[in-house]
């Protein structure tokens, strides 16, 4: 088990490694910099490549030795899925995918949290496999797991969607905020948004502008991102938190972080709070991620989703 400095879980999984840039989110990816420095190092076996595109193939790796890891650990946890990678990343095979969902259902006793910046693919999978012929299955714990023709053996058949399997998508700026819909589409216990790190405002703020709105030309009351909207267009260009439990906020941190704004964490907090999502605020950001603390207005928000027994 690799226990977790990550204040929102206990342990992280990670049966891929390696992933490739997809948004602004990634430029200064910590598991890009941190796989990489171990490579150099010659302490992990992986390539010491930039995350692109066209080093993919390379930097994508499977780890099906690491697959029946949760099996073993008999205290319940939460539990992030590919820290290090991500789940639904194109070089991840679907078999794959199914193996790693398998056993998430076949260790009830856990809470998986799988984050991803690729959510139609996560949508597109949860859809078409809620529809498989069989179903998910569970683990019969007699035989063992393995990644090749035969796939795990495998029984049972739990519920749909799976209750400790938690979902989510990571939007770090307004240009990203349709991601949030294409989480909605997928079956899900508890969604998740993850705003880190936050790269400018996802809520509109009060404007009272004399100018008219970009969108349509009505009166402008509402600033986002550099445009003037009026209450509607704001509404449907802002980040919408819609059948969403949970919003986890955080600014960047390393040597060449963006720095946050505090007024756009304020905006997620309240509109968190107004639409009863928990909300979680992981840090300011800087050249340490604890450099400049937790608070938000003289507290810490440690808020999590309830979870339906």
């Amino acid at each position: 088990m690799s226990t977790s400095a990550i204040q929102w879980t206990d342990a992280t999984w990670n049966p891929v490694t390696g992933c490739s840039h997809v948004s602004e989110g990634c430029d200064h990816c910590y598991a890009e910099t941190l796989t990489r420095m171990k490579a150099a190092a010659g302490v992990w076996e992986a390539p010491d490549l930039p995350w692109t595109a066209e080093n993919a193939e390379a930097n994508v790796i499977l780890h099906p030795e690491r697959l029946d890891r949760p099996l073993r650990w008999r205290k319940p946890r939460m539990v992030f899925v590919n820290s290090m990678s991500d789940v639904f990343h194109p070089r991840v095979p679907t078999k794959f995918i199914v193996e790693m969902f398998n056993v998430m259902a076949a260790a009830p006793q856990h809470t998986f949290q799988v984050l991803t910046k690729r959510p139609k693919r996560m949508r597109n999978f949860l859809r078409a496999a809620k529809k498989c012929e069989g179903g998910w299955l569970t683990h019969n714990g007699e035989e063992p797991l393995s990644y090749g023709e035969g796939g795990l053996v495998l029984n049972d058949k739990p519920g749909w969607p799976l209750p400790n399997v938690w979902l989510g998508t990571s939007i770090e700026s307004r240009e990203y905020i349709g991601r949030a819909d294409l989480l909605r589409e997928a079956p899900a216990a508890v969604r998740f948004i993850s705003a880190e790190p936050l790269l400018g405002p996802l809520v509109p703020e009060v404007a009272d502008s004399p100018d008219p709105c970009d969108d349509c030309g009505a009166r402008a009351t509402r600033e986002l991102g550099g445009f003037i909207y009026c209450e509607e267009c704001a509404a449907r260009h802002g980040l919408d938190l819609l059948n969403i439990d949970w919003l986890i906020a955080g600014g960047e941190s390393g040597k060449d972080h963006r720095p946050v704004e505090a007024q756009w964490v304020r905006d997620l907090r309240d509109a968190c709070q107004k639409i009863d999502t928990a909300f979680f605020f992981k840090q300011w950001g800087g050249r340490t991620p604890k450099a400049g603390g937790r608070e938000l207005d003289g507290r810490t928000w440690d808020e999590m989703p309830e979870v339906a027994k």
